[in-house]
C-alpha cells in the first residue's frame, strides 16, 4: 500500500467539442428527467455485512466494483466531513486481486473485499503515523514518520481480506473525548448533523462508518473513544475487555493498563464479526495471553438471536453508579429504552449499585492508569523500526522541538522512559473496581448492566461543551467491555444510544442482548449527508 492525501484524485476523460455538442442536441430532443442524487446512484448505502458477502457469493458483486462506488462516494462526499487523514491509492488494485481469487476459486478469508476505515493511531506500514499532531504532520513542515510494519489488528484484516480504504482523522494524540478540532488535519463532522460534535477520538472512523464511506472500522479507546463517537454518530460501539485485542502499534495513551482497539458498524452482527477477526492473543503484544480461555468457542456472533433478553437481569442507570442526574429528554428515551427491554423479556433492577459507595470510590479515586504513557510511547516509537525518524521519546522532543501534552503530566523533571512505571496505585484502583463491580452483579445475579450512554444531547461543534458520557472513565479503569447500540433521536436529531456493560470476557453474551434489543427496535436512520 503506499499513501496519498485526500480528497482521493480521481482523473475526468476528456471529452472532445464535437461530442460535447452531439450530447447537448441529444440532451435537447428527450424529455426532461431530474438528475440522480449522488446518494441515489449509492447502491450500497446501509448494506451489511452479511448482504455484501451473498452479493459476491451471487455474483451480483465484484470487488473492484464495490470499491469504486464507495471511492466515488468518499470523493463527494469527503470535503464537508474530513474523516480521512491518508488514503490508500492501491485499494482497487487489491480489490481486483480479491476478485481474481474469488474466480480462481481460492480460500478467501472471513473479510474479503470488504470496505474498512482504520483510526490514524493504529500503525499501518508504509502510511505515516502523524498522532494527529502538526509536528509530525508532513503537510505542516513537520517530520513524517513512516512505520515498517503493521499493528497487529491491521495484518489481521489483511490477512482476512478487508480492503482498507485509509486511516482516519483523531485529535492530537487521540487526547479527546469530544472533537477533532486540535487535529493538524481540522475538524471532523458528524455524519447524523455536521452542527453537532463528531465524539472522539475516533471521530473519523465513526463518520466514515456513519456516512457510508465504509463499512466496518477500527477505532480505538482509552476514555470513551469508541463509545463517544459511535453513541454521536448512532452506531454500534465494541469496546472491548482490555487484553482481548492486542494494542501493539497504537499510539499510546494508557498502552499498558486502558487503551483498547475495538470497532464501529450500523448493526450489532457486522461489530461483532470483525471483533472476531481482530481479537485473540498476539504474540507483539503479551497482554492477550490473558484472552487465552476467555473467548466464545463459536465466535462473537455465536449468541446473536432475538430471544437473547428473555430472562436476563438487567441492571439500571442510578446513583449508586454516578451521581448525575439525566436530562428531562434523555431520562424519557431512557424509560423507553428500559420498556423496550422489559417486552424483550428482561427483567430490570434499578441502581443496583445503590449503597455500594461506588460512585464515591469512583470520584475521590479520579482518573488513573495514563501513569504509564511515556514508557508505553517509548516502545512504540521504537516499534516503528530503525528506517523511522524518530525512535525514541527524547528524538521526538529533540527533533519536534516541542513537549507533547500528554506529557504534561510531568511538571518537573521527566522519568527515564526506559525504566519502568509505577502503576501500584492503577492497580489498586482497578482491583477495588472490579471488587464493587463484580459483587454487585453477583448479588443481585445480573446478566448485564444497561445505561444511557450520555446524560445529555451531543453537544455542537461550535460549543465548548464536551460529550456527557455516563461509563468514562469507569469501563475504562475497571478494563470492562461495553457495547454501544443506537437508541433513538432526541426531538433535535441528535442520536441517543444505549450501553451493555458486563464483566470481563462477557462481550459475546453483551453482543447477543444488544442484538435482540437492537432488531426489536431498529432505530438507527441512514444519515443524509450533505455535497459539494
Amino acid at each position: 500500500m503506499t499513501a496519498m492525501r485526500t480528497p482521493y484524485r480521481f482523473f475526468a476523460l476528456k471529452r472532445s467539442v464535437s461530442v460535447a455538442l452531439l450530447f447537448l442536441l441529444v440532451a435537447a430532443l428527450l424529455p426532461y428527467t431530474p438528475a440522480a442524487s449522488a446518494a441515489d446512484e449509492f447502491q450500497f448505502e446501509e448494506i451489511t455485512l452479511q448482504e455484501l458477502q451473498a452479493g459476491y457469493a451471487n455474483g451480483d458483486y465484484t470487488a473492484e466494483k464495490v470499491v469504486q462506488a464507495y471511492l466515488d462516494r468518499i470523493q463527494t462526499y469527503e470535503p464537508n466531513y474530513n474523516a480521512f487523514t491518508t488514503m490508500n491509492t492501491k485499494a482497487l488494485e487489491e480489490a481486483r486481486e480479491v476478485d481474481r481469487r474469488r474466480a480462481a476459486g481460492e480460500t478467501l478469508g472471513s473479510l474479503a473485499g470488504v470496505p474498512i476505515v482504520i483510526k490514524e493511531a493504529v500503525d499501518m506500514a508504509g502510511f505515516p503515523s502523524t498522532m494527529g499532531w502538526a509536528p509530525l504532520s508532513k503537510e505542516k513542515g513537520g517530520i513524517q514518520l513512516i512505520p515498517e510494519t503493521d499493528a497487529p489488528v491491521v495484518a489481521r484484516l489483511k490477512e482476512a481480506g478487508a480492503i482498507i480504504l485509509g486511516r482516519t482523522n483523531i485529535p492530537t494524540f487521540s487526547n479527546s473525548g469530544t472533537r477533532a478540532t486540535s487535529s493538524w488535519d481540522g475538524d471532523t463532522y458528524n455524519a447524523v448533523d455536521r452542527k453537532l460534535v463528531p465524539g472522539a477520538s475516533s471521530s473519523g472512523t465513526a463518520m466514515a462508518v456513519s456516512g457510508n464511506f465504509a463499512v466496518l472500522g477500527i477505532a480505538e479507546e482509552t476514555g470513551g473513544s469508541i463509545q463517544n463517537p459511535a453513541a454521536a454518530q448512532a452506531l454500534v460501539g465494541i469496546k472491548p475487555t482490555f487484553g482481548l485485542v492486542p494494542n501493539a502499534g497504537v499510539v499510546p495513551l494508557g498502552g499498558s493498563t486502558r487503551d483498547v482497539i475495538g470497532t464501529h458498524a450500523r448493526t450489532v452482527h457486522d461489530a461483532a464479526a470483525m471483533l472476531d477477526v481482530i481479537a485473540g492473543y498476539s504474540h507483539e503484544d503479551p497482554k492477550t495471553v490473558a484472552s487465552i480461555g476467555n473467548m466464545p468457542r463459536n465466535g462473537y456472533t455465536s449468541q446473536l438471536n432475538q430471544l437473547a433478553l428473555k430472562g436476563k437481569r438487567i441492571g439500571l442507570y442510578g446513583k449508586g453508579w454516578r451521581d448525575q442526574e439525566l436530562t428531562p429528554e434523555t431520562q424519557e428515551l431512557y424509560d423507553r429504552a428500559v420498556s423496550e427491554l422489559e417486552k424483550q423479556g428482561a427483567t430490570v433492577i434499578p441502581d443496583p449499585f445503590a449503597g455500594t459507595e461506588f460512585a464515591e470510590f469512583v470520584k475521590a479515586s479520579g482518573s488513573v492508569g495514563i501513569e504509564s504513557v511515556i514508557y508505553d510511547m517509548e516502545d512504540y516509537l521504537e516499534r516503528l523500526g530503525p528506517s523511522a525518524e524518530i525512535n525514541s521519546v527524547q528524538e521526538l522532543m529533540d527533533k519536534t522541538g516541542q513537549k507533547p501534552s500528554i506529557f504534561d503530566r510531568y511538571k518537573e523533571d521527566m522519568p527515564d522512559p526506559n525504566s519502568v512505571a509505577d502503576l501500584s496505585n492503577f492497580v489498586k484502583i482497578r482491583t477495588k473496581y472490579l471488587q464493587i463491580i463484580n459483587d454487585v452483579m453477583d448479588f443481585y445475579d445480573l446478566d448485564a448492566l444497561v445505561y444511557p450512554q450520555m446524560f445529555k444531547e451531543t453537544p455542537l461543534l461550535d460549543s465548548k461543551d464536551n460529550i456527557g458520557a455516563t461509563t468514562v472513565s469507569e469501563i475504562n479503569i475497571a478494563g470492562i467491555p461495553l457495547v454501544t447500540v443506537p437508541g433513538g433521536y432526541y426531538k433535535s436529531g441528535s442520536p441517543f444510544a444505549v450501553a451493555f456493560i458486563g464483566k470481563m470476557w462477557s462481550e459475546a453474551s453483551l453482543l447477543g442482548m444488544a442484538y435482540d434489543y437492537e432488531q426489536s427496535t431498529k432505530y438507527r436512520v441512514a444519515p443524509v449527508l450533505l455535497g459539494k
